[in-house]
């Protein structure tokens, strides 16, 4: 996993705007026991506490770096690892703060002596066990729930995936569904008027060339869904004459509602298919569309009587069924059986 130090202008000031304000806050203790010694020159105690914050914000962020990659290590050697890391932790942050001293005394003219190495290390390496356990601790927490994070990314990503190959395969489905059943109604209408069926083949061919695009979109509102089932309805109506009513009726708001691309075209086949074409006298196919507590409602109605036999509404539902499953989970909602001496499906999810 890459270093995860929040780069940038506004991370990096952010960063170097703590360790300051650490600085700042023990110079001010340290000013007053400088004072109590007899100290003269107030600028000390400053340099002193700033240049220890400074270096040790720098040594946390090399330390965070290498607790990524020493959580990768068997237990034994992140062990042995830990303790060298406190050792040099300790080393390098004396080494550096004196360092920054040296060169601060320099500039102001100002000799710096500082006690023998041996003993600033003994008297800084208490305090530096006591940072970097907190340094290391905070480090592994830091990349735990970064690991965490990155996990539950990548698992809602492959589910993202998994969701929409699903998606993509059932929606594959629909347009060779609906494009059979409508050759077979054309197929049928060649016997009886030849002119008729050419130019429903023609109307045909425009259709398809349309929903050949709303499926490449794979989603789309339901203004656009119904620009492909009123010609559908036509190309029927056609077929069928005074037999199939048409009545839609859909609310601005709904009509601005997101849909799966060619969700409503094999329920409404199946109402054709079903109830106009095995019924002998008229039937009225009626599509309303309404947005009620932020859910769209969506009703499907024929007068016609359905055929026995498929009492889940057949293939073309199982197909609906599972693309909203798909795409809303739970949240969507499917009934599908008798209403008012015809078959209602009635269909919602959150808007």
């Amino acid at each position: 996993m890459p270093f995860a130090f929040p780069y940038g202008r506004w991370g990096s000031l952010a960063y170097a705007a703590f360790w300051s304000a650490v600085g700042l806050l023990l110079s001010v203790a340290a000013l007053q026991d400088y004072h109590q010694v007899g100290g003269t020159r107030d600028w000390e105690p400053f340099v002193w506490e700033f240049s220890s914050a400074w270096v040790v914000g720098g040594l946390a962020l090399g330390l965070h770096v290498l607790v990524g990659r020493w959580r990768r290590w068997p237990p034994g050697h992140r062990w042995l690892a830990w303790v060298a890391g406190a050792l040099a932790f300790n080393a390098l942050h004396v080494a550096g703060m004196l360092g920054l001293r040296f060169a601060v005394y320099a500039g102001a003219g100002v000799r710096y002596e500082p006690d023998p190495w041996s003993e600033v290390l003994v008297y800084e390496g208490a305090k530096d066990l006591v940072s970097y356990a907190i340094l290391l601790a905070l480090s592994h927490g830091i990349w735990a729930m970064q690991e965490t994070s990155a996990q539950r990314e990548e698992l809602e990503r492959t589910r993202r995936e998994l969701a929409e190959a699903r998606l993509a395969r059932l929606s594959e489905q629909v347009q060779p569904h609906f494009l059979f059943n409508s050759l077979n109604l054309i197929a049928n209408l060649m016997h009886e008027d030849v002119d008729r069926a050419d130019r429903l083949l023609c109307d045909l061919a425009q259709l398809l060339r349309q929903t050949t695009a709303a499926q490449v979109a794979g989603e789309h509102t339901l203004a656009e869904e119904l620009g492909l089932v009123r010609p559908f309805l036509a190309l029927m109506q056609a077929r069928f004459g005074d037999r199939l009513q048409v009545d839609i009726a859909a609310s601005e708001a709904a009509l601005a509602c997101r849909l799966p691309a060619l969700l409503l075209l094999a329920p409404v086949e199946n109402a054709v298919k079903h109830d106009v074409a095995r019924h002998t006298g008229p039937v009225t196919v009626a599509l309303t569309a309404a947005l009620r507590d932020g859910r769209l409602h969506l009703q499907l109605d024929n007068s016609g009587v359905h055929a026995p036999g498929e009492p889940d509404g057949g293939h073309g539902l199982r197909n609906l069924r599972e693309r909203l499953q798909a795409r809303w989970g739970a949240d969507a909602a499917v009934q599908f059986g008798p209403h008012a001496g015809g078959m209602r499906l009635a269909l919602s999810w959150p808007a």
